[in-house]
């Protein structure tokens, strides 16, 4: 079973997460909405040229907890029964005021969340685990998330599903909504989360699994690769066929990891080849075909001479592909168009898409097998699972 929970974006709600800040936007950005010009970026995935792969552990015990903060916690730090700590959070009115705030202290500084159910969801061994993607529209995230969901339901365990919309703001919120209702572990996208959730998570001592990316000390420990490595043999692949003006389209950096290391490799690229990176050419974009053929059309416009293209996504690739068979042009004898991440409409095109492959359901699936080695008791604590990539090279280079 998965279950989906639904978290307001409204800002007002969401502005309580610390560490956070805007998603950049810039409405007066004079080319077109859906494309901004690139305006810095953050380190967050390091390169990455060899990482052992660690095949997670198959033998597993029974379930056990993992240092939750307790309503007993709570009380012994107050020097309470539990049932005066529980009345204070559900009925402080009956509680004298300066044991209430003795109490509220307590929670604070424990980071005490009180469970909302009981049953399964609340006791020590949890019956449902937590999964937060960053968009439900993209097939990428949820390729990731059948991979999962198979190795979970199997094992016994239900998944309960949450959509930040790229908002580390509204991450925080679905953090703290499943820590409430006592999931066992939680997996999340990507290696930069607002403070608020680093701190939740720490405190409830349940299981984390990063994926997406490798930051060298996770949360708990990450399943993913260099988004470093694979922007940047993306660029020395084409550099290689023959392309020397080569321009750059990613998602929005800011609060975004992997789009970030994906900036670095393609611009590093360059300067290691002697080529230059053109910021009228590197540019930010929403996933869409009309994104793509914008951003297409906005980088000939600034750079006629602009031999290939490479979108930090087959989306947009895709709109550029189909774009420029409308206007006439050839694909790749005028301009090469190179993806990311071998979606399957990627092979169907024509010509079809050079991409960078990413196995996605062995992602998810291995996401899963490190959750489960935890829920089982053993340690994940910095275990860092690097899948790999390859290029795929195709006609439209």
């Amino acid at each position: 079973m998965l279950a989906l929970a639904h978290v307001s974006t409204d800002r007002r709600r969401a502005s309580s997460a610390e560490g956070v800040s805007g998603d950049g936007a810039d409405s007066t950005c004079p080319v077109p909405p859906c494309i901004r010009r690139l305006v810095g970026d953050s380190v967050y995935d390091e390169p990455v040229t060899s990482l052992p792969v660690l095949p997670p552990r198959r033998q597993r015990g029974n379930r056990k907890g993992h240092g939750r903060v307790t309503l007993a916690d709570v009380a012994e730090r107050v020097g309470v029964s539990a049932i005066t700590v529980s009345r204070a959070l559900r009925k402080p009115l009956m509680v004298s005021p300066e044991t209430r705030d003795r109490i509220e202290r307590a929670v604070a500084e424990l980071g005490y969340i009180p469970n909302r159910i009981a049953g399964s969801l609340a006791s020590s061994s949890p019956s449902a685990v937590a999964a937060i993607l960053p968009s439900l529209d993209n097939s990428i995230f949820t390729d990731v998330l059948k991979g999962a969901v198979g190795t979970l339901e199997s094992s016994g365990y239900q998944v309960v599903l949450g959509n930040s919309h790229f908002d580390p703001r509204v991450e925080a919120t679905l953090v703290e909504t499943f820590l409430a209702h006592g999931v066992g572990a939680i997996m999340l996208t990507g290696a930069r989360h607002a403070t608020r959730a680093r701190s939740l998570l720490a405190r409830s001592g349940i299981p984390v699994v990063q994926t997406w990316s490798l930051p060298r000390r996770p949360i708990g420990a990450c399943v993913g690769f260099s988004n470093y490595d694979a922007s940047y043999a993306m660029v020395r692949h084409l550099i290689e066929r023959g392309y020397r003006d080569i321009a750059f389209v990613s998602a929005a950096v800011a609060n975004n990891d992997r789009a970030a290391a994906r900036r670095r490799g393609y611009a590093k690229a360059l300067v290691d080849h002697g080529l230059f990176d053109d910021p009228r050419t590197t540019l930010e974009s929403t996933f869409d075909l009309a994104a793509g053929a914008a951003a297409l059309d906005r980088i000939r416009s600034v750079r006629p001479s602009t031999d290939a293209v490479f979108f930090a996504n087959d989306v947009l690739a895709s709109g550029a592909v189909l774009a420029a068979l409308r206007l006439g042009l050839r694909v790749p004898a005028d301009i090469a168009i190179a993806g990311f991440d071998d979606v399957e409409l990627a092979g169907h095109l024509m010509p079809p898409l050079t991409t960078v492959r990413i196995d996605r359901i062995g992602l998810g699936v291995t996401a899963a097998e490190l959750m489960l080695d935890a829920l089982a008791g053993e340690s994940i604590a910095g275990r860092r699972v690097d899948i790999g990539f390859e290029v795929i090279a195709r006609a439209t280079t």
